[in-house]
């Protein structure tokens, strides 16, 4: 599998390494394979205002992954005090609910111009 994604990655493909903190996705992946993108899973947003522990993981992957120089995408995004709160610690990318439901790529540049609050540098 590490093979196939330094191909991919060496082809101009971003690999991204989805339910960070959950599951399989593991520290020893972002040492082991071209890591772009960390997906923060929705179940630390969730209680991200009321749980320490919470605001606290999700404030250290983003420290993570800022020290490793890869990207963050913050899923299940359902507030501006969770938007607020990411945007503070330097992620730039979101999922969710307060951004939007799911659209097809093609309306992607469209609604770029409609709302820059996640892209603006």
């Amino acid at each position: 599998m590490e093979y196939n994604l330094q191909r991919l990655s060496a082809a101009g493909i971003s690999i991204a390494l989805d339910d960070f903190g959950t599951g399989y996705a593991s520290f020893s992946h972002l040492t082991q394979f071209p890591i772009d993108i960390i997906k923060i899973d929705r179940c630390f947003l969730r209680d991200l205002e009321t749980n320490p522990d919470d605001a606290a993981i999700v404030r250290i992957v983003l420290n993570l992954a800022y020290s490793l120089g890869i990207r963050t995408v913050a899923e299940g995004v359902e507030n501006e005090n969770q938007l607020a709160y990411l945007r503070a610690g330097g992620c730039l990318y979101g999922q969710g609910f307060l951004l939007g439901a799911a659209v097809p790529a093609s309306r992607i540049s469209e609604l770029q111009r409609i709302d820059r609050r996640l892209f603006a540098g």
